[in-house]
């Protein structure tokens, strides 16, 4: 008998170790929404704008909400709109003749956790405008404060303009502090490439000039070296 308690006890020991050795799977973000309407770049002929993006899912089926963010900057930093939302779409009034950039973010409601989308641009259109200014430039590498190797860096950017047959011209301003330089103004090609040095930290943006000089200034990203 007491052999028997012996093999039992050392039976539910090891159960225990082995249970407790077990990591419960880490929870999983949302997918990812897709922007509907407004849809990138586009000209809204009205200023109240009919939001909507696709639903998203949950791998354990959470309860799901939407962060909508609508501001006057790629970066969302001028924030006109920021909602919380448990159905995929909203309608809001917004100025004309404005330039407009937004994203939706699914959170998962019981672990606190996001996907965001992509950022998408539109216009609201003016009374008797003929011309906008081009969008911000998006740039693309390197990504703000992330790090890059030492040597040749190519700076990258997408630009758009909603008078399409406009032609566009890009400034580029780079340095090692906030206080940047003008490196050209007349650049064509959304790349440039500059010569980075490790240990230091770099800032630079972009201003879009279209061909009848409507301006957008662009903001500032920065990066270190590895």
């Amino acid at each position: 008998m007491r052999k028997a308690i012996i093999i039992f006890n050392l039976f539910s020991i090891c159960f225990l170790a082995v249970s407790c050795s077990k990591k419960e799977a880490a929870n999983q973000i949302p997918s990812i929404v897709q922007l509907e309407f407004p849809t990138q770049d586009l000209l809204c002929i009205d200023n109240t704008i009919p939001f909507n993006w696709s639903d998203a899912t949950d791998p354990e089926n959470d309860v799901l909400e939407y962060n909508v963010i609508v501001a006057k900057d790629r970066q969302l930093t001028d924030v006109v709109e920021n909602r919380t939302l448990s159905a995929s779409q909203f309608t809001v009034a917004l100025e004309k003749a404005t330039a407009y950039y937004w994203q939706v973010s699914a959170i998962d409601v019981n672990n606190n956790q996001r996907s965001n989308s992509s950022v998408f641009a539109f216009y609201t259109k003016g009374n008797g405008v003929t011309n906008y200014a081009p969008f911000m430039a998006d740039l693309q590498t390197p990504e703000n404060n992330g790090s890059v190797a030492a040597g040749t860096v190519d700076l990258v950017w997408e630009a758009s303009d909603i008078n399409t047959t406009d032609t566009l011209t890009y400034e580029l301003f780079f340095g090692e502090d906030s206080t940047l330089t003008s490196i050209d103004n007349t650049l064509t090609a959304k790349t440039f490439s500059v010569s980075v040095v490790s240990g230091k930290t770099y800032f630079w943006k972009i201003n879009v000039t279209d061909n009848v000089g409507a301006k957008s200034i662009g903001q500032v990203f920065t990066f270190t070296v590895d």
